[in-house]
């Protein structure tokens, strides 16, 4: 003991294990979790406390709110006390002096009560109800930074002095709780920060990362890695990121953040992932360049949102309008179609015919139409085979919807694709919009195919998948489309012939020709005739605004002895030309002629030969005999020549215009 009665640390072999002990405790904070600091430094007070047989240490920490109020942090007492100390106290009211001076950076030593001055009278008499007899009072602070606590050592059993040694001591012990302290609190910002940007992202719908470009680390909240299926403690690199991401999304991602570090811009993705259920998600990821020093980039950092929903709709919206689309089309089209009904049945609305080859064809036609086989009709140009296709669909279920047709002979084998099956913007050249094809226009009715024989071998093969499957593509499109079309054909060929040919495709042929129907010509029923003649004189009078009420018998008989190589197309013609000359009340009727006769009518043989030799004198200005004389032009001998000419008339001089008629 020394001579004022206090206990000294005076032997240096008694410091050193102290020191020691100090050493390992501070050397325990320095990569110690935050979440076990507050333990170690109780378990730490109470090994010091027990080293040095001190009685009592107290942490305190300073109110944010107020500065001058402490709370009690951490607590350790060798024996129990009989007054509780207090969970938060008034520096200014309990022990004023200290906290002035703890507050202010400085370190307390008390040996003894009885040292303190005037001015401490406060913190002495605070001190008395819990027998504090001697202590050291050490701010808390980092670096140079404010004080936010003090650490302190106090001894109710004895007074004891405390050398410089020790004191020193205290203070690398309370640097290095002040730090672990600091380091938890930023720890619990961080964690407090992440949880509020974590409940901000996920109101906004959002997920949080960053990319260090430098390491290639990849940062991200814990929604993050959750919607990505990684541990929260897993380390993620870019590379491990980019795998597990869709495939055919990878190349795009880095393509854009190389971009965006490269320009220093914004990069905004839209791409999927694959979860582990086998469904998909849509994510948009946007991301911006971060820099410590300026021009070198050296993070991302960004947010990303599941868009599944969004674009579900935005398929679902896309889906919507693309059928309003395909219905607007639809009813355009049915409208042209309409209008062309129209005229067409307003032209000639039934079937004129009494004769039993006409009467064979409509039952034909009565026989098919309930059922959804395909026909095929066939008969010359002009008999009428479009006719019998609208009776068929006319007396079909279908009949609610409008028949649509396609002609394949008018239209070039590059164009009648796309005319059947439609097109996507772009399938080709000169392909500015996508259009549907008629098999689509003829969802639910009947499609009449004319001139089928026409289709080219590669048309004929798609045409036959159709009609076995009902699918197809459109031109540029690999979606294949599925449609409920009724198929009646008619052609003028002897497809037959074409198939021996391999001008046509024998599958196809038979494919089509389930129910034959033969048009007849008019030449082998003449006794519908008068029955056409008549409607057809009515059709032009309503037109032309005529009055024609009578038909010669002659004509009449003329008409009926006509071959009709034009059949009923070349009948309705005739009566249309002999409308229009007609004045009177009585049909004016020329007697018809084969329009191709009539334009090379036949000569006889001596015509004939008098216009050759006339064509040759000419050409040689009626030179006969020597070279390039007329003879020589006609191979004859001049002998010869000189007889044909005057047999036929032919001076041997041109002296005079010659006429012949």
């Amino acid at each position: 003991m020394s001579q004022s009665g206090i206990k000294p640390y005076e032997e240096l072999d008694e410091l050193l294990p102290f020191e020691r002990l100090l050493t390992e405790i501070s050397t325990l904070f320095i990569n110690l979790p935050a979440d076990k600091i507050d333990n170690e430094i109780v378990a730490a007070q109470g090994r010091i406390c027990e080293f040095l047989d001190l009685d009592r240490s107290t942490l305190w920490i300073t109110s944010e709110d107020d500065p001058g109020m402490f709370l009690l942090f951490h607590f350790h007492q060798q024996q129990p006390v009989m007054l509780s100390i207090p969970d938060r106290l008034s520096g200014n009211k309990f022990w004023p002096w200290i906290a002035q001076k703890v507050l202010g950076g400085e370190t307390v030593v008390i040996s003894k009560m009885a040292d303190l001055p005037a001015a401490a009278n406060r913190d002495r008499e605070s001190f008395s109800p819990y027998g504090n007899k001697s202590g050291v009072y050490v701010p808390l602070s980092v670096g140079k930074g404010p004080v936010f606590g003090a650490l302190a050592f106090v001894v109710t059993h004895e007074e004891r002095d405390w050398p410089k040694r020790v004191v020193q001591q205290f203070q690398l012990i309370a640097q290095a709780f002040a730090n672990a302290l600091a380091r938890k609190r930023a720890d619990e910002e961080l964690r407090e920060s992440e949880q509020r940007l974590d409940l901000a992202a996920d109101s906004a719908g959002a997920v949080l990362w960053g990319l260090d470009l430098t390491t290639g680390s990849y940062w991200a909240t814990k929604k993050t890695r959750e919607l990505f299926g990684v541990s929260p403690n897993e380390v993620v690199t870019f590379d491990q990121f980019l795998g597990l991401v869709h495939p055919d999304d990878r190349e795009m991602i880095r393509q854009a953040v190389q971009a965006a570090v490269r320009c220093m811009e914004e990069c905004n993705i839209e791409y999927r992932i694959p979860r582990p259920d086998g469904s998909v998600r849509w994510m948009a990821l946007r991301g911006r360049v971060g820099c410590k020093v300026p021009g070198e980039p050296d993070r991302i950092m960004g947010a990303t949102v599941d868009i599944t929903e969004r674009k579900r709709m935005e398929a679902q919206l896309r889906d919507r309008l693309q059928e309003i689309e395909n219905l607007k089309q639809l009813l355009e089209k049915e409208n042209v179609y309409l209008r062309e009904e129209v005229g067409h049945l307003s032209a000639h609305e039934e079937i004129i015919g009494q004769s039993d080859a006409i009467r064979q064809v409509l039952g034909q036609a009565e026989q098919v139409a309930p059922t959804d086989s395909t026909a095929l009709i066939t008969g010359e140009t002009g008999t009428g085979k479009e006719l019998i296709a609208r009776a068929i669909h006319s007396l079909s279920k279908r009949k609610n919807r409008v028949m649509v047709k396609v002609d394949c002979a008018a239209l070039p084998s590059t164009l009648i694709e796309s005319e059947l099956f439609g097109r996507e913007k772009g399938a080709y050249t000169g392909a500015m919009t996508k259009e549907i094809g008629r098999f689509e226009l003829a969802d639910g009715s009947t499609l009449f195919l004319d001139e089928i024989g026409e289709l080219s071998k590669e048309l004929q093969a798609k045409l036959l998948r159709m009609l076995q499957s009902g699918e197809f593509e459109r031109l540029g499109s690999t979606k294949t489309i599925r449609v409920d079309v009724r198929v009646i054909a008619a052609t003028n060929r002897n497809l037959a012939e074409q198939v021996k040919k391999g001008a046509f495709r024998e599958d196809l042929y038979y494919r089509l020709n389930v129910f034959p129907i033969e048009m007849p010509p008019l030449r082998k029923r003449p006794e519908d005739i008068p029955l056409l003649v008549r409607a057809f004189v009515q059709e032009f009078n309503k037109k032309m605004g005529k009055r024609i009420k009578s038909i010669p018998k002659k004509t009449m008989k003329l008409l009926e002895r006509y071959n009709w190589p034009g059949n009923i197309r070349e009948l309705r013609n005739v009566i249309e030309h002999a409308v229009i000359v007609s004045n009177d009340e009585v049909l004016n009727l020329r007697a018809p002629k084969n329009p191709i006769e009539a334009a090379h009518p036949i000569r006889s043989l001596k015509e004939a030969e008098y216009q050759y030799i006339m064509e040759a004198l000419e050409k040689t200005g009626w030179r006969i005999k020597g070279p390039n004389g007329a003879a020589e032009i006609l191979k004859l001998k001049p002998s010869t020549l000189y007889n044909k000419m005057n047999k036929l008339g032919i001076p041997l001089s041109r002296k005079k215009d010659l006429i012949r008629t």
